[in-house]
């Protein structure tokens, strides 16, 4: 098994995920802004201008979000996760979701 790779220039995981993400392309900073509604919005138009994701938009979207919250888990200030957590609700709502979890 080999080791980890490492980021250079002191990278962050998350710059990394958000930059070189096979997923989708992603704005950058959407997991920093404040508004959950904004960040869900974000992730769905990123989703839907996608040639590089492989399941239906609503799907790569949520699958991002969860895949950042899971991946910064405890690193995660609580109001920070809160948004993050809020943003899985809008996300459902911005793509006529709500009743799916």
């Amino acid at each position: 098994m080999s080791p980890a790779p490492h980021h250079q220039n002191g990278e962050k995981w998350s710059q990394d995920v958000t930059e070189h993400s096979n997923a989708m392309d992603l704005e950058d900073g959407v997991f920093e802004k404040d508004d959950p509604h904004q960040i869900a919005l974000s992730l769905k138009r990123s989703a839907e201008h996608s040639h590089r994701r492989k399941a239906e938009p609503f799907q790569s979207a949520m699958s991002m979000l969860n895949f950042y919250i899971n991946r910064a888990g405890h690193n995660l200030p609580a109001g920070r996760k809160q948004t993050l957590e809020d943003a899985k609700d809008e996300l459902r709502k911005v793509f006529g979701r709500e009743s799916e979890t």
